[in-house]
Parts: C-alpha cells; structure tokens; sequence
C-alpha cells in the first residue's frame, strides 16, 4: 500500500509544541508521511517568542521545488509565514507544480499573544495564497481581519465565514476559541453550513492548537477525506490530545501529540 504524504509549509518551533514540529508529528501519527519546507526559525517557549529569523526566498522555493520534484504530497498545510516576499515564492510554486488539498491556517498571533507576521504579509497571503486553497482556517482574529468584519458571537461567525468563502472561494473554518465559544468551530464550504460542538476541556496548556489541528486536517484531507470530515476527525484528535493533560514549560504548554503511541 502506497503511503500518504503531507508537505508542511510553516516555521520551526524550537519548544516542539507548534510549527513544523508539531506539524510532523500530528502527519506521522495519522499514518501520513510528513515533509517540510521552513520559513523561518523561531527562538520561542511557552511563555513566548524572543526572535524570528526568516530564510530567504529562494531557499524557500529550492525546498519547494526539491519536494514537489521528488515525492509530491497529497495535501499540504501553510502555516507561519511571517513575511510577503516567502509568500509569493509560496503560491509561485504550488502553482506551478498544480498542488492539491491546500490548507492554510493563517497563522498571525502565537498563543502567547506575540505577533508572528508582519504587517505587509496579511493582505498578500489573502490575495495569493488563500485563492489557491481548499480550506482557510482562521481563529476569530483572524476571521476579523479577513472578512473586514467584527465577529463577537456565533451569528458573527457564520457570517465572516460566507465573507471570507465568497471572497476566496475556499471552505472556512472559523475556531471559535475561548474569545466566543470555547470549542465550537463553524465550518462553512458555500453550500453546508456545519458547527462542530465540542466540550472545554479544562487544560490551559493549547499551546501549537491551531498548527495541530490544520495539520490534521491535511492528513485526513491526503487520505481522502471530505473536507467536512477531514475536520471532524481533525477536532477529535485535538480533543484526545488535550485530554492527555501533558504538562510542559512555565507557560501555556503543547499537546500530546503522540498520545496514541505507547512505549516500545
């Protein structure tokens, strides 16, 4: 049986718990062979981010062009890019080499409340990447900034979501998150509109959540799920890893990836 792959797109965490490290490891545990191409290095914990350093942009299209030339993922997952020139080398390549199963989480405020994307890069991930996406999934900042809208409950965000669907064309999923409604995420393709109702589980250590959960959905979307489902399984997994009750760093800690994985 042919394996699945899944190209993350993001930048290294050097704690493990979100980024490309969290990335591969929520790839591998749902059975998918994961690579990586890294924007950028991170000197970061849990209690926050003390420096980005970027790679430049043609080192980022040589990862790319080295991936996509030799083993051609089934779905790929963007997550930090924090600068518009790593962009467009980005949407340049998967273009070209006519990717499929994109999932973008526009990733633009750690959990720690540090700003991971500059100013300039907001506006070309939305014109570049997220037209060439199968799924967008923003947390409610982030549904703010690209529906133009203020989202504060759930008619809010089932609004943003027609929004940013109708101006992107992708399917969304809106994170409700602590700000609206805990674990209730709204997921919207122009035609179904599906709230997925999930318990708060009473863990303060989320943190890499939104990178574990738009890697999962790329590996159930590389496996052949619908997007619908992909989500679905996506926000089990989240909860099973949250439930683990890892405890990890003086600050919010990750998950436990690995949960499913018992000793050797």
């Amino acid at each position: 049986m042919k394996l699945k792959t899944a190209l993350t797109i993001a930048g290294s965490d050097s704690s493990g718990g979100a980024g490309i490290q969290a990335d591969i490891k929520t790839i591998t545990v749902h059975g998918v062979y994961a690579m990586s191409a890294v924007t950028a290095l991170t000197a970061q914990n849990t209690t926050g981010v003390k420096s980005i350093m970027e790679v430049t942009p043609q080192f980022l299209g040589e990862q790319l062009d080295m991936i996509f030339s030799d083993i051609f993922p089934d779905a790929v997952k963007i997550g930090m890019v924090s600068s518009a020139e790593l962009i467009s080398v980005i949407a340049e390549k998967l273009r070209e080499y006519h990717a499929e199963k994109i999932v973008v989480d526009p990733v633009m405020v750690a959990t720690s409340g540090s700003s991971l994307i500059k100013t300039g890069a907001v506006s070309a991930l939305a014109e570049k990447l997220l037209p060439i996406a199968e799924m967008v999934t923003p947390n409610i900042p982030e549904a703010e900034i690209l529906s133009g809208m203020s989202v504060r409950n759930e008619n809010d965000m089932e609004k943003s979501a027609e929004k940013i669907h109708r101006n992107y064309n992708c399917s969304v999923l809106v994170k409700g998150g602590h700000s609206i409604s805990d674990s209730n995420d709204l997921f919207y393709d122009g035609n179904s509109m599906i709230w997925f109702r999930g318990k708060k589980i009473d863990n303060p250590n989320t943190h890499g959540t939104g990178c574990t959960l738009s890697s999962a959905i790329a590996s159930n979307l590389a496996k052949g799920c619908t997007p619908a489902e992909s989500v679905r399984l996506a926000k089990k997994y989240i909860s099973f890893a949250l439930s683990s009750m890892l405890d990890l760093g003086h600050g919010s800690g990750p998950l436990n990836h690995a949960f499913v994985i018992q000793d050797i």
